[in-house]
């Protein structure tokens, strides 16, 4: 289902995705509308798939998770099996916060978070145990810059 997006449905994404938690009165107003067209046309959004989830940001260093690393893997297998396999075992991971198949020398880039360097090591060795891969070089971040969710609209 294909979703006809205007600048009044933009505006009210760009509040969703400034605060989510704001009331319905909130987004009316700061896209000049009111209440009623402002639920229609987010009821229309969430019906045709633009609007997923409702979720809340968690502070990773208030909670001890420390460190996040960057794992680039390599594998030389490539088989649906070795791929589903592979799949699970990354879902089943909560500490894998993102993972991407890329074009280019390196097959998949995870980010992984995890409470400090020991953590990681539980994590890498439960993931080799289970999944033949060729080559993981993991790359521990110093300093977060950017983090975001937000859609350019």
């Amino acid at each position: 289902m294909t979703v006809r997006i205007d600048d009044t449905d933009r505006k009210i994404l760009a509040e969703l995705q400034r605060d989510a938690s704001q009331s319905l009165d909130d987004i009316a107003k700061a896209v000049g509308s009111s209440k009623t067209p402002v639920w229609n046309r987010i009821r229309k959004l969430r019906d045709g798939g633009v609007i997923g989830q409702h979720t809340v940001f968690l502070d990773a260093d208030a909670l001890g998770f420390e460190a996040c690393f960057f794992v680039l893997i390599r594998t030389s297998e490539h088989d649906a099996d070795w791929q589903a396999k592979f799949l699970k075992a990354l879902k089943d991971r909560a500490e894998v916060q993102e993972a991407h198949r890329l074009a280019g020398d390196i097959d998949y880039i995870l980010k992984v978070r995890v409470k400090n360097a020991r953590a990681y090591d539980v994590f890498y060795q439960a993931l080799i145990s289970e999944v033949k891969v060729h080559n993981v070089t993991a790359l521990l971040s110093m300093e977060e810059i950017k983090s975001t969710t937000m859609l350019p609209l």
